[in-house]
């Protein structure tokens, strides 16, 4: 498959070191379970959803690499490890908060194919990834599937490499 062809979910982790050590993990997790829900849904005859490619990215590298952002985008990690979550403490309203604990931040109506999924601590955040699967990710992925923002970069420029999963 090309990659220009490609349509990508990305899933943006921090990039301080406790990110690293402990959401980076929980995104590959979550990235298997998007990839199986995907496979599912194509078996399934779902149209929209056979051509994504999940890709795990972090957080800078999303925020100054602007092709990125207009990809379906899934933050994890809360804003004081990932500062796209900073980003979005404001801009994405909360769908579910359980306490002070941990916080589902999606638009209800999924005019944008964003998310951002974290807790107070990695528990909470394993937790919040968890409530993301069974209860937002189906419709999450109904909403990619009418997207198609596609990695095809202008005519004679360099594309954005999504190839590596590692993009450190």
């Amino acid at each position: 498959m090309a990659e220009s062809a490609s349509r990508f979910l990305l899933i943006v982790t921090g990039s301080t070191l406790r990110a690293e050590e402990m959401d980076r993990p929980l995104a590959y997790y979550l990235k298997q379970r998007i990839e199986q829900a995907l496979a599912d849904a194509v078996a399934a005859g779902r149209d929209g959803l056979e051509d994504y490619v999940v890709r795990v990215v972090a957080d800078f590298r999303w925020i100054h690499d602007d092709p990125l952002q207009s990809f379906p985008t899934i933050c994890l990690g809360g804003p004081g490890v990932n500062a796209l979550s900073q980003r979005w403490l404001e801009e994405v309203p909360v769908s579910l908060a359980v306490g002070e604990r941990y916080f589902i931040q999606m638009d209800p109506d999924l005019a944008d194919p964003r998310a951002s999924v974290w807790g107070m601590t990695n528990a909470t955040t394993q937790i919040a990834v968890s409530v993301f699967i069974d209860r937002f990710l189906p419709p999450f992925l109904e909403r990619c599937a009418t997207t198609d923002a596609r990695l095809s970069p202008p005519e004679g420029e360099p594309g954005v490499d999504l190839d590596d999963e590692d993009d450190d």
